[in-house]
Formats: structure tokens, C-alpha cells, sequence
């Protein structure tokens, strides 16, 4: 069991290659997350316990070398022990049959054989190497609910029209989701990225916050004192490097 060093882990400059394109690592992080996503939902997991997956994996991975253990066993078991942590409890069984539903479309669920005891046995047993690892640090707090109360306040600062003729919230949120592919809610605060996912919305439907040119600090500083503007700038270098991600993974 191979350890990592701290800039190893979430993202950021190590996880571009040459030429800036994406690492192998940020790469297989990425359809593993997206795995976890899709499992997730067809399980009925709430956005929550499904981002606590993400990040445990994320973590894991933080201090593990990616070679040690196969991805996607260590993705079940996030969606195992993320189903504890949040009290959305999943049943092994579940998990097996949907994720060899996803990588067989079309199969029948396993047979209760020794292949699926196994497997169910190496869940179970990756789960507790990952509290082991992550020193049973497994609760976290996410940008969910600080995203609710900020689209709250900045759709009382817009005029209702803005508002209404721009998906600027739906956005916000699909960002959020999105982030999870990579390492950002490991690397930055979740108020600072709930901030960013708002700027970055806003930025693409070109709409302005009411009266900021006079006012004497930015909105988002509002939301947040210790954000800055090269804050606000990794977290979205660090979204454009996902959806490139997006456009090049089939």
C-alpha cells in the first residue's frame, strides 16, 4: 500500500499533463466519479450521500497510490460507506446488481454464486481499509446548502425578469454536480465554491449583479470575506479542465 503526498491529491496543476491536457490519473478519476454518479442515482441516493461518495473516493486516492487497488471497487465501497455516513443505508446486494448492470447492460442479476459472496466480501473489506485510511474521517461539508441560501439572496438582488429568463440557478447546480468529478471539494472551501459555481453562471448567461460597479467590495465577497479573485479563478480553471475532460472521454 503505496502513500501519496499532498500534491498528489484534488486536482489543480497535478492533474494536467503535458501541454496542460488532462493526466492519465485526473482521467480515471473522472469515469469513476461519473460512475458513482450514475450508480448513485439508480440506487435513490439523494445529491448529498452521492457527493459524500465522490469525496470519500477522492480522498482515498489522496493518500493511496491509484495502481494499489482497482477504482471501481473502491467506488462501490464509497457508495457502501457514503450511505452510512448520510443514513441513506444501500444494501450490498444493490450495489452489486446495479453496477454489473452498468457494466453489462442488459444481464440479469448475479446469481447468489461464490462470485457474488466474493465480491460482496471485497466491498466490505475495501470499506474498512478506507476508514482505516481515511482515519474514519468521513463527514464533510458540502457547498449544497450554502449554494440554496446564496441563489436565495442573489434572486432577491436581481429583478425578476434576469431571473426568470436565464437558467442562472439550474446552472449553478449542474456545476456543483459537476465538480465532483474532480477534486475541488478537497482543494477549496465549500463556501468559496458555491460562490464560484454562482460566478460562473452568471458570467455565462451575461448576466449583472444590480448596482456592483458602485458597490464598494464584489457580491461574492459579501457571500464569503476571505474569497478572492484568484480563488474564484483556480475553481473555475479547475471546472473548464472537467468539462474538457467531458468533451474527450467517450
Amino acid at each position: 500500500m503505496e502513500a501519496r503526498g499532498p500534491d498528489s491529491c484534488g486536482g489543480g496543476d497535478a492533474a494536467r499533463g503535458a501541454e496542460g491536457r488532462p493526466a492519465p490519473e485526473a482521467r480515471v478519476h473522472f469515469r469513476v466519479t461519473r460512475f458513482i454518479m450514475e450508480a448513485g442515482v439508480k440506487l435513490g441516493m439523494q445529491s448529498i450521500p452521492i457527493a459524500t461518495a465522490c469525496t470519500i473516493y477522492h480522498k482515498f486516492f489522496c493518500e493511496i497510490d491509484l495502481d494499489a487497488y482497482d477504482p471501481y471497487l473502491v467506488a462501490m465501497s464509497s457508495l457502501y460507506l457514503a450511505g452510512k455516513v448520510e443514513e441513506q443505508h444501500l444494501r450490498t446486494r444493490d450495489i452489486i446488481n446495479v453496477s454489473n448492470r452498468y457494466f453489462h447492460p442488459g444481464s440479469e442479476p448475479l446469481e447468489l454464486d461464490s462470485r457474488f459472496w466474493a465480491l460482496r466480501d471485497s466491498i466490505v473489506q475495501c470499506e474498512l481499509l478506507m476508514l482505516r485510511v481515511l482515519r474514519f474521517q468521513v463527514s464533510f461539508q458540502h457547498p449544497h446548502k450554502y449554494l440554496l441560501h446564496y441563489l436565495i439572496s442573489l434572486k432577491n438582488w436581481l429583478n425578476r425578469y434576469s431571473w426568470q429568463r436565464t437558467p442562472v440557478s439550474v446552472t449553478a447546480w449542474a456545476l456543483l454536480r459537476d465538480s465532483y468529478h474532480g477534486g475541488l471539494c478537497l482543494r477549496f472551501r465549500a463556501q468559496h465554491i458555491a460562490v464560484a459555481v454562482i460566478h460562473l453562471a452568471l458570467q455565462a448567461y451575461g448576466v449583472e449583479v444590480p448596482a456592483e460597479a458602485e458597490a464598494e467590495k464584489p457580491w461574492w465577497q459579501v457571500f464569503s470575506d476571505d474569497l478572492t479573485q484568484p480563488i474564484i479563478d483556480n475553481i473555475v480553471s479547475d471546472l473548464i479542465q472537467i468539462y474538457t475532460m467531458d468533451t474527450e472521454i467517450p
